[in-house]
């Protein structure tokens, strides 16, 4: 078996991941671009607001998928394209999460996925202070023109796992795990008749707000209160991209700084209230992007891990909206 996948990408109308709006796919052949597909989708029924902090993210609006088949309608034909392959996306909680969501809140079945996370397998195999897709994706020398654009973002995380399996000799996802002494994850089938369905669409069917806005807290002034440090979750999975890491928060976010340990803590993170050569992650609020690392625009922390970034210490900046995809959260949490 050659280095065969498809690499896929959501984009999604507001806070809760059951609310697709575009899709990308990349399928992947002897570790060769062989075919790519792309649609836009109405949201499921009830949960097609669109949002404007997304909005501003993707550029793509109700009007832009008016009269297009809602996800439910369109599923048919993105699984058929992926059939049986493995899938791979960048922060693959989130796109997963998009599938079973969408999927749940329309009341169908799903299949199971073997599925691998570029993330987390950027961590592994590059030294970046961002592993967000731009970052991941220049190292892969796959540059990204158009970043939240569902094709191309597909097209990126192919490339970047292109490039991670060629580093490390490997000729199939098979051998790359086993070279990397890793287990590739599985998300199960699903079937609405019998199953429990996820945190996120129980939260959205019982009327959490579909866009996510119930959930998001007023911007306050003053010092942030930073809470306790709960103790990570046992039972949390290990192939969610924040087990076993070390996490501070810096910058206002747009849930309280207790809440966000919490959901880490869940996911089998650590948390702690300021930087030291434990940490592995900052997460950084004020409506911080990847790019701002290039731009200067950093708070304390943020250029105290860069300075411990350039000593070798291996830490990682992420935005609030790349953190809020990774532990679920449905507070303005838009694309990867």
């Amino acid at each position: 078996m050659g280095l065969d996948f498809t690499a896929i990408d959501f984009e999604t109308a507001n806070g809760f991941r059951g609310s697709p709006c575009a899709v990308g796919l990349t399928k992947v052949r002897g570790g060769k671009v062989v075919e790519e597909a792309a649609w836009l989708m109405q949201p499921p029924a009830d949960h097609d607001h669109f949002d404007y902090h997304n909005v501003r993210i993707h550029g793509i609006t109700a009007a832009d998928v008016a009269g297009r088949p809602r996800f439910g309608d369109l599923f048919p034909e993105i699984g058929a394209f992926i059939g049986d392959d493995v899938l791979a996306a960048h922060n693959a909680a989130f796109d997963l999460g998009v599938i079973r969501s969408a999927l749940e809140v329309s009341g169908l079945p799903g299949p199971a996925y073997d599925y691998v996370c570029t993330v987390m397998l950027s961590r592994r195999c590059y030294s970046l202070v961002s592993n967000s897709l731009p970052f991941a994706a220049e190292e892969a020398g796959v540059p990204l023109l158009r970043h939240h654009d569902a094709a191309e973002d597909a097209r990126a995380c192919a490339g970047i796992l292109i490039d991670i399996a060629r580093r490390n000799g490997a000729n199939s996802l098979a051998e790359l795990y086993l070279s990397l002494g890793l287990v590739m994850p599985r998300q199960h089938a699903f079937d609405p008749a019998v199953d429990p369905l996820s945190k996120q669409s129980l939260t959205a069917l019982a009327g959490g707000s579909g866009n996510g806005a119930a959930l998001v807290r007023p911007f306050q002034s003053g010092w942030p209160d930073e809470g306790p440090n709960p103790e990570p979750n046992p039972d949390a999975e290990p192939g969610h991209p924040l087990y076993g890491q070390t996490v501070v928060f810096t910058g206002q976010l747009s849930i309280g700084r207790p809440e966000a340990k919490v959901r880490s803590a869940e996911a089998g993170a650590r948390t702690e209230s300021r930087v030291t050569g434990r940490t592995t992650v900052l997460v950084v609020g004020d409506g911080f992007v990847a790019a701002d690392l290039r731009s200067g625009r950093l708070t304390g922390k943020a250029r105290r891990v860069l300075e411990l970034h350039d000593r070798g210490q291996a830490i990682e900046v992420l935005s609030e909206g790349e953190f809020l995809q990774m532990v679920g959260s449905m507070a303005g949490a838009a694309t990867a």
